[in-house]
């Protein structure tokens, strides 16, 4: 199973402008409420759920990751820290 992160936000463009940020280039989103990345390796996302959370004060969204089939997390100011050591924990290669 791939891990996955999903972006969701009320606000119509919110997540559009938090990804072209972050990618530094403009994007063509089919859906402005909600996205959805796969990754072959958790430890690929860490990057993009860091400028999440650094940037979480600026952007009205939230964060949901998955690294198991139907089991998802909500990333937060809180779980943060966890999260990274865990997934560099259980993901070290």
């Amino acid at each position: 199973m791939k891990a996955t992160i999903n972006f969701y936000s009320e606000i119509d463009g919110e997540i559009k402008k938090f990804l072209e940020q972050y990618y530094s280039k403009n994007l063509n989103l089919e859906n402005n409420l909600a996205f959805h990345k796969e990754f072959d390796n958790p430890v690929d996302m860490i990057d993009i759920i860091s400028c999440y959370i650094d940037n979480s004060d600026k952007f009205n969204m939230t964060l949901w990751i998955s690294l198991d089939k139907d089991v998802y997390i909500c990333v937060t100011n809180s779980n943060i820290n966890t999260l990274i050591k865990y997934i560099y924990e259980r993901y070290p290669y």
